[in-house]
This record gives structure tokens, C-alpha cells and sequence, in this order.
């Protein structure tokens, strides 16, 4: 259990480098269906990280947790310039 919570505190330190800026983020919702937003990733909290959604959704804001991201349920890219990188996370890229 000791190592599940280094591998979840190391994804969030690795976000926390990201915090401001543009992401594009990849949510498997069930059953076939898959939501894509972009935003910008506004804070990293213990738990979870929050989104700020573009313009278009008058501020609203979406939170995951850092398991989302270990169990591959959203996928995050973030943007440098006109490019796009996706952020990977696994257990064992994680230690």
C-alpha cells in the first residue's frame, strides 16, 4: 500500500510542473463513451488535480484523481507551442 501512494504522490509532483498550462485531457466515462476536453490545468490537490475548461464551457471546471491517470481512465497531452505530448503513467514508469 506504502508504494501505491509514492507512485500516486510522484504523478502528482510530476503535473504539478504543469500547473498553468494548456492540456487536452481524454476521459473514458463507461460503456463506450469517451469525453475530450481542453483546458487548462489549474491546481494539484493531494487527492485529485482540476481542469479549467476553455471559454466555450463558461468556466466550468473537471477534477480526477491521480489513479485516473495510473489506471489509464483519462489520458492527459499538454500543448508546447503547436505541439501536443501525452503525459504516460504506469506503476512501473512511476517508480
Amino acid at each position: 500500500m506504502g508504494e501505491s501512494r509514492n507512485v500516486l504522490a510522484e504523478i502528482r509532483r510530476d503535473l504539478e510542473n504543469y500547473v498553468g498550462k494548456r492540456v487536452r485531457i481524454r476521459a473514458n466515462k463507461g460503456r463506450r463513451r469517451i469525453v475530450e476536453r481542453e483546458g487548462t490545468l489549474e491546481k494539484t490537490y493531494p487527492n485529485l488535480f482540476v481542469i479549467k475548461l476553455d471559454e466555450e464551457y463558461q468556466n466550468r471546471r473537471l477534477s480526477y484523481t491521480y489513479a485516473d491517470l495510473l489506471t489509464a481512465m483519462v489520458e492527459v497531452s499538454v500543448y508546447n507551442g503547436n505541439e501536443r505530448k501525452k503525459l504516460n503513467f504506469s506503476a512501473s514508469s512511476a517508480s
